[in-house]
């Protein structure tokens, strides 16, 4: 169905993908497998129209073919879901979904009813259930990214491209994803998934294509395959899967939180969340779990000032009762959050990798109105060096960074704010088994040095692997606490179901 060959594409003098060779064939599901930074989501930007500027050859249905922009892959019958957002947040999900292919009526005004119609019946399809009219904005990351995943759908592609389409929604919205994949395959469409969620793979893909370094290594069946194999495959060497041995034992309070509600805007009647109460200790890694819409991003907000209008609480960090108008006030008192969105929340993507790492810490590096460089630029290389951030300079700008390391420089920003408690809002979303084992072995690290940590994570076996212990959350409410080595995957997925349904 689509081949790719000889394709070379570079950003400033840095090769980003080098003689890359592919065939993806018709009525099945080839895995993309690779680090970040491996040139995964480049390749799938040629392929989709985004970049025109590359050496190589695209051949489409036997026919070579060069994209000038995504809507001529678009009509040609390629969709990409992006693994970064490609939404207009101050449009509803109708409007995002027919942007630029509108539906008119006979005499030419819009068909918003149709499209309407036509938008519910996609989200129902996708059991989002919110109303078409409502504004991106309001959706969390994870309803966002099931929106993204409609827009694809509405195409009739012959080639679907899915880019980390799970990183963000829950263990229900992934099922009826595979669904939607296993229609495709009889369909006989070409998908493509990239995921580094490896056991995804091998539930829906037939094939695999291996990249390293911008090349192609390998590919073949993934039938025989195993987990090990895979992870060797794209790193070209054996990794051993970083666990939390280092269970805090002393139980110091660091924080303690109290009768924590969040009302919502407009509504008096209804809270988000309702009478959160639990503690943290010093040395702890807390994890926090709950599918989509229990509550846990708003949960961190409020713990770093956000939304202080419609908080009721009492905090207590380290001993001193705290009450926070402003994250700058909770960042000042020791509170640091790596947000569920790094794009939108963590990063400024026009600036370079020295600049963002030092924004929430300016004070320490300036003296009466002005920056010390050198002792900004120190920090850089420090935390560079430190979180293994993959980039050829401190002054290469974010937006060029792979989604991983993009990641790790949100992570730099925040610890260089030398917080007493991190919080960590699906810290590992869009990251590689590698780059997610670093990220392990740090918050372990972090922990050991008395750092109190909360982590919010929609992966039970990262949950699992990294807390010491673990609270459920479900509708706004704390519904289940456990010791990490006593909790599983069911009793957790239990705590986490709301009682409603």
């Amino acid at each position: 169905m689509l081949a790719a060959h000889h394709i070379s594409k570079k950003f400033s003098g840095v090769t980003a993908l080098d003689d890359i060779n592919l065939e993806l064939p018709a009525g099945n599901v080839t895995a993309i497998i690779g680090e970040n930074g491996a040139g995964k989501s480049t390749l799938m930007k040629i392929l989709s129209g985004v970049y025109d500027d590359y050496e190589g050859d695209v051949i489409y249905k036997g026919s070579k073919v060069r994209f000038k922009n995504p809507r001529e892959a678009q009509n040609a019958g390629i969709a990409i879901i992006h693994q970064e957002l490609n939404l207009i947040p101050y449009l509803s999900i109708t409007e995002n979904l027919f942007l630029g292919r509108e539906l008119k009526s006979p005499i030419g005004f819009l068909d918003k009813k149709a499209m309407r119609l036509k938008a519910e019946a996609l989200l129902q399809k996708l059991k989002l259930s919110v109303p078409a009219d409502t504004i991106i904005a309001d959706l969390k990351v994870g309803q966002q990214q099931v929106v993204e995943i409609a827009k694809a759908l509405l195409y009739d592609a012959e080639v679907i491209i899915m880019d980390e389409p799970t990183s963000a929604i829950s263990e229900s919205e992934v099922e009826i994803l595979y669904g939607i994949i296993t229609d495709l395959r009889k369909e006989n469409k070409a998908v493509v998934y990239i995921s580094h969620k490896l056991n995804e793979l091998f539930k829906i893909a037939d094939n695999y294509i291996v990249l390293r370094d911008g090349r192609t290594i390998e590919s073949g069946k993934m039938k025989g395959m195993t987990h090990d194999d895979i992870i060797h495959k794209m790193v070209g060497r054996d990794i051993d899967i970083i666990r939390n041995t280092n269970i805090a034992k002393e139980k110091n309070v660091l924080l303690k939180v109290d009768n924590l509600c969040l009302g919502k805007a407009g509504n008096t009647q209804k809270n988000i969340l309702n009478n959160i109460c639990f503690e943290l200790y010093k040395g702890e890694i807390l994890g926090i779990f709950g599918l989509m819409g229990a509550g846990r991003t708003e949960l961190m907000e409020v713990l770093l000032g956000l939304h202080p209008d419609l908080t009721k609480a009492t905090i207590t960090l380290d001993k001193n009762i705290v009450r926070f108008k402003s994250a700058k006030d909770a960042i000042q008192a020791g509170m640091a959050l790596v947000p569920e969105d790094r794009k939108k929340d963590g990063l400024i993507l026009g600036l370079d990798i020295k600049t963002n790492i030092s924004l929430s810490s300016i004070d320490q590096h300036a003296s009466t109105g002005l920056i010390d460089r050198g002792a900004e630029l120190t920090k850089a290389h420090h935390y560079i060096k430190a979180l293994r951030i993959k980039t050829t300079s401190e002054k290469q700008t974010v937006k060029n960074l792979s989604g991983g390391n993009q990641q790790k420089v949100v992570i730099a920003k925040c610890l260089a704010t030398k917080p007493k408690v991190l919080m960590l809002d699906e810290p590992t979303r869009g990251i590689d088994i590698n780059a997610k084992n670093e990220i392990y072995k740090l918050i372990s690290e972090l922990a050991a040095s008395g750092l109190g940590i909360i982590m919010v994570s929609s992966e039970l076996p990262e949950i699992l692997a990294i807390s010491d212990r673990i609270l459920v959350m479900a509708e706004g409410c704390m519904t289940g606490e456990f010791e990490a080595a006593n909790a599983t995957e069911d009793n957790l997925l239990k705590a986490a179901i709301p009682k409603t349904i």
